[in-house]
């Protein structure tokens, strides 16, 4: 199953902790996106490995915007 990580706030991308193929623990901070000066870190809802990324660091983020998938663990 394909889950779908979406940024929860309007910003930008400010670091990537994870690449494409990572596997990953429901809980890992996948990426930190910056809002108002903040650090907001986005988080793996599920186990899994990243099938994808689809915003690099840098990049401007609006709200509900997909950030990464991931193909959650059966």
């Amino acid at each position: 199953m394909r889950v779908e990580v979406e940024s929860e706030v309007q910003g930008s991308v400010w670091k990537v902790e994870v690449e494409t193929g990572a596997s990953v623990s429901e809980g890992d901070v996948l990426m930190i996106l910056e809002s108002m000066k903040m650090e907001i870190p986005v988080e793996a809802p599920v186990a899994g490995t990243v099938a994808a990324l689809t915003v690099a660091p840098e990049d401007p983020v609006a709200e509900d915007q997909v950030l990464a998938i991931i193909e959650a663990a059966s």
